[in-house]
């Protein structure tokens, strides 16, 4: 139930999808009997319109951004050898993995990258990769198989990537690795994931009573010192940034409302 409400939010919660209800409140369905509801139409027009444009904007989308990414800052320690460097899923897409037979990443593709980085340069002793398939049609292909087999492939032995097939979110991601944390003994974990998704996680982590460092990676967002000048020209990217902030943020209130997240002490 959880899963899928959190599918639906992501719908909802987009400045796009309220853009496109008030436009299409713009539109004269029916000819309307009075000059009132030629005005409310014209207003929910601009309404939209304006939603449209303002997180479209580079200065809007990057400030939320930046406040999101900075909102934590990493506590990893480079003089440590971990146990486990837990490696959060969000990183391939199984259907055209399955699909094409190669490798098919996203923007979040750093989360592997430094992972892998961890394990090569003797900083972590093993690797938990968490990721369920969203269709057990393609299980085989699923995120934890996928960035496990990659993590091999580049000259980790695979007796040191431990898979985590069931986590299906964020939650499910902590109370997993959890799991296998104490089965095998790990002390001292590090997690890994993009910044702007690191506050979310470091609070599920600490819902399930479980104490980690942490590594943000992948930041998107730049400060004020940025060289060059700032665009104020609507972009579809920019509009994207603002959205994924927006449900990240969502995502975290409604973590803690469900008991999944907690502020650390």
């Amino acid at each position: 139930m959880f899963f899928s409400l959190s599918k639906l939010l992501d719908v909802l919660l987009s400045p796009y999808t309220w853009g496109l209800a008030f436009l299409l409140l713009a539109v004269p369905w029916r000819r309307p009997r009075h000059r009132a509801s030629w005005r409310r139409r014209r207003i929910a027009g601009i309404v939209g319109i304006a939603i449209l444009l303002f997180f479209s904007l580079e200065p809007v989308a990057n400030e939320m951004l930046y406040r999101l990414e900075h909102a934590t800052t990493s506590t990893y320690r480079p003089d440590t050898v971990y146990d486990a460097v837990v490696l959060l899923g969000g990183v391939s897409d199984e259907r055209v993995v399955a699909e094409t037979g190669q490798p098919a990443y996203n923007d979040n593709v750093e989360r592997l990258v430094a992972t892998h980085r961890l394990l090569a340069d003797g900083h972590a002793r093993f690797a938990i990769v968490s990721g369920a398939a969203e269709s057990p049609d393609l299980a085989e292909h699923g995120e934890a198989r996928v960035l496990g087999r990659q993590i091999a492939l580049w000259g980790v032995d695979p007796a040191r990537v431990i898979l985590e097939e069931e986590a299906r979110n964020t939650r499910e991601n902590a109370v997993f690795s959890q799991r296998i944390a104490k089965e095998r003994g790990f002390e001292k974990v590090l997690i890994v994931t993009s910044a702007f998704h690191m506050r979310r996680s470091i609070e599920c982590f600490e819902a399930v009573g479980m104490k980690v460092d942490t590594l943000a990676v992948d930041f998107r967002a730049h400060g004020g010192a940025k060289p060059g000048s700032t665009s104020w020209l609507p972009r579809a990217g920019y509009l994207t940034d603002s959205t994924r902030t927006l449900r990240e943020v969502a995502g975290l209130y409604i973590y803690r409302w469900q008991g999944y997240a907690r502020p650390p002490r």
